[in-house]
């Protein structure tokens, strides 16, 4: 390849204790965390807004967050999720069930609520915030950083700080800092599809619910009920009749058998997960393109779709697809442990755990084969579904590239094999171990300790008195390691 060099002088920024690239889930957790510890933090985001794919992506369902018996998750996501709950900003048939105790149900909820509350948080911890700000380079002193370049409206800046949280969702940080990574599609056969979500109006929540309920009488239940029957009632799944039925009228470009559902975000709101892009490499800015456009028609054959075969979506609307793709896998670390399917399986729990987790194994199919879709529904249904009560664990090291003095990763860049990876890449357990690696970038300033050799037993102390929901008996002070 021809290449190019160039130099200039940019503007220098004064030091911040803590900088965060990127703002979804993990990296506003990570950022708030660290701020109300008394960091000097500042926050890079590419949009213009915080929550990533709840937001951004309209991905607007939290996934479960808690086992059948117990609510698993605390801490900075609990206090978002409780707090959108007074605010109205969740479905109107969320209660609080959905996340201290209900079975792999999911939390609908409002992508307009989710900006705001994020931005109410940022302020009164104290966040510098730049939105449309990129990260294009990082000045490396071998497995340190010193800085990194951002651009935004203003030109080029170099940002100096202590620590540094890629929380890009790509590892886009840690792959410009040399740190090891893993790449789907290069360093595995496949890589899962990527959705483009959309929001709508005009649905007759009333008659939708009466219909489901009327064509599956003996499946999932309302709110308020046995926990373990659950499934995915929240998510109002269309009637598989119609699907089929569509399918084999040719309505649909690709023979797609898998459609996640329509979540009830408003009296008469729905958004759609629905629709895969197949073979996307987010990784290449051509895939992306073509990728967004192709989402935009199918997202048009889905509006038709519900408008003619599904009861209730007769007067439905098209209100927008999102600006971000919904991209499942990209590029992850080699952190200083990579936790595994054996791990998931045994529900093994960790000394240096910094979240406690209960979702299936979820890698949607990566083709429209009915092959595919066959092994998807048998995975996730059965093979791969934690059961009632059950929980495994986030071990701390994960979030560490290995090796490295001052950087971490939070949310969908961990360390983890692609089977566990396509269960804790999602919002509740981006932000659980975001508020770690927050918590852990404090801790390292004010000890000294490097990000590679934590004070583990410290840390979960600390990530305790903030409201993190950490059941382990036994702690270390050292991490869990390859």
């Amino acid at each position: 390849m021809e290449t190019f060099s160039f130099s200039r002088e940019i503007p220098v920024d004064a030091e911040y204790d803590l900088v965060v690239a990127g703002g979804g889930p993990g990296g506003a957790a990570a950022a708030i965390s660290a701020a109300r510890l008394g960091a000097k933090t500042l926050l890079i985001e590419g949009t213009g807004s915080m929550g990533g794919m709840g937001t951004s992506g309209l991905v607007t369902a939290f996934d479960p967050m808690a086992n059948g018996e117990e609510g698993l998750v605390g801490g900075v996501m609990r206090e978002i999720v409780e707090t959108m709950y007074k605010r109205g900003f969740l479905g109107p048939q969320v209660t609080p069930e959905f996340w201290r105790r209900a079975y792999h149900r999911w939390t609908p909820f409002r992508p307009e609520g989710l900006k705001l509350i994020l931005d109410e948080f940022a302020i009164e911890a104290g966040v510098e915030v730049r939105f449309f700000t990129r990260l294009i380079d990082a000045d490396v002193d071998g497995n340190k950083i010193n800085g990194v370049v951002v651009n935004n409206i203003e030109g080029h800046h170099y940002v100096p700080a202590k620590t540094f949280i890629d929380a890009t969702g790509d590892a886009v940080l840690a792959d410009l800092c040399g740190a090891e990574c893993r790449e789907a599609g290069r360093d595995t056969d496949r890589i899962m599809p990527g959705s483009l979500c959309s929001l709508f109006a005009g649905i007759d929540w009333k008659r939708v619910l009466s219909e489901a309920a009327k064509s599956n009488p003996d499946t999932d239940a309302p709110a308020g009920s046995d926990p373990a029957k659950v499934d995915n009632w929240d998510k109002q799944k269309v009637h598989g009749e119609a699907l089929k039925k569509a399918l084999a009228d040719g309505h649909f470009t690709q023979y797609d058998r898998f459609l996640p559902g329509m979540f009830q975000v408003g009296s008469s709101m729905g958004n759609l997960n629905g629709g895969h892009i197949f073979d996307l490499n987010a990784l290449r800015c051509d895939s992306l393109s073509d990728g967004m456009m192709l989402g935009r028609r199918i997202a048009m054959e889905y509006t038709e779709f519900y408008r003619k075969y599904v009861p209730g979506f007769e007067g439905i609307e098209h209100a927008t697809t999102s600006s971000l793709m919904g991209v499942r896998e990209t590029r992850r670390i080699v952190g200083e442990y990579e936790i595994n399917y054996e791990d998931f399986k045994a529900r093994r729990e960790f000394p240096d755990q910094i979240g406690v987790f209960n979702k299936a194994v979820d890698i949607h199919p990566y083709e429209a084969s009915e092959e595919e879709y066959e092994r998807f529904v048998k995975e996730f249904r059965n093979e791969a579904r934690p059961g009632v009560g059950e929980r495994y664990g986030i071990p701390y090291s994960i979030l560490a590239p290995k090796g490295w003095i001052n950087l971490w990763v939070a949310g969908r860049c961990h360390s983890a094999d692609v089977q566990v990876h396509g269960s804790i890449r999602v919002m509740p357990a981006a932000a659980m171990m975001g508020q770690a690696a927050g918590t852990a970038a404090v801790q390292s300033i004010k000890t000294g300790q490097p990000a590679c050799d934590l004070d583990t037993e410290m840390l979960i102390e600390n990530l305790r008195e903030n409201g993190a929901y950490l059941p382990q008996n036994t702690s270390s002070k050292t991490m869990t390691r390859n």
